[in-house]
């Protein structure tokens, strides 16, 4: 009795990158972390049988780990993508009441959202401009003394050195 070779490959997941895509002027104009965080936002989606695209997650934090980049780099990226028109936020993160926190949900333009009756996305890159990015939408902060508030949040660095009354 044989192993059945078609198990083998079944965990392994892949994604597609057209090359009509990366022939747009908006692929061009993104910049090279947003180009290589794409395809890690492709890996998200399902696919067409179990079609999650308008739910796609992936924080800040899970991009950079992923890019081997900063977190501000990784967020850089997520805003390139967007206004280029490559994703849309369909969902903003949130801090739950139980302190659950929650990363924004994208929809990638070029895939269909489930619901939707076309067979292909909206592809928003399609209709790029130079100079004529899309609006981005960014996480709010919650301060309640405003941007330019007189107090400033007191961070204290503790350590094991800090503890010790080394430093």
């Amino acid at each position: 009795m044989g192993r059945d070779k078609r198990n083998e490959n079944r965990a392994e997941h892949f994604t597609k990158l057209v090359r009509n895509t990366m022939e747009t002027p908006a692929w061009r104009a993104l910049s090279p972390t947003a180009q290589a965080l794409y395809p890690w936002l492709r890996l998200e989606w399902r696919g067409p049988q179990n079609n999650n695209n308008g739910k796609i997650r992936l924080s800040v934090r899970q991009a950079a780990d992923r890019l081997g980049v900063g977190i501000n780099t990784a967020a850089r990226a997520f805003h390139d993508l967007q206004s280029k028109g490559f994703i849309v936020t369909t969902e903003h993160a949130r801090l739950g009441v139980e302190g659950q926190a929650t990363c924004p949900a994208y929809e990638l333009t070029e895939i269909a959202l489930p619901h939707g009756d076309k067979r292909d996305g909206r592809k928003l890159f399609k209709d790029w401009k130079e100079g004529a990015d899309y609006p981005v939408q960014k996480g709010t902060v919650h301060n309640p003394r405003g941007r330019h508030g007189k107090k400033k949040p007191v961070i204290k660095l503790v350590t094991a050195r800090h503890q010790n009354g080394d430093a």
